[in-house]
């Protein structure tokens, strides 16, 4: 399934993956669509994964209160005013976020995705059963 932005919904998804680099989570953060798509993840308590300079978006989404979070370094204080804790480790799970801060990081980035991804893909079929 294939939909643009514009389309999409965020109950037709199970989680999501924010992208890295610099150039992607500064143009999503600055679209309205993309900031409330991220901001249903984290209210319906679905897995959102970040890389890189994606906090940005969890920030713009105002989902980053409290939360420990794992990003490229110069988004460290960018995090911390806006209410986060900053780590500087490969990979961060907290709650149903998981991140972390480089392309070095992947494969432990990856491993703690999935594991989070299979977890909430469990809870919702679970959850579907007993319906």
């Amino acid at each position: 399934m294939q939909e643009s932005l514009d389309q999409a919904e965020p109950g037709q998804f199970d989680a999501l993956l924010l992208p890295g680099g610099v150039m992607n989570p500064d143009h999503l953060r600055m679209k309205e669509k993309a900031v409330s798509f991220i901001w249903a993840f984290f209210d319906d308590g679905k897995p959102v994964a970040a890389i890189c300079h994606a906090p940005w978006s969890i920030i713009e989404a105002g989902k980053a209160r409290g939360r420990k979070i794992a990003s490229w370094p110069s988004l460290r204080t960018d995090l911390r005013n806006a209410g986060a804790e900053w780590m500087d480790q490969q990979v961060v799970v907290d709650g149903n976020l998981v991140s972390s801060r480089k392309p070095d990081d992947l494969p432990a980035f990856n491993r703690e995705m999935i594991k989070l991804f299979a977890q909430s893909r469990t809870k919702a079929r679970a959850a579907t059963r007993k319906v």
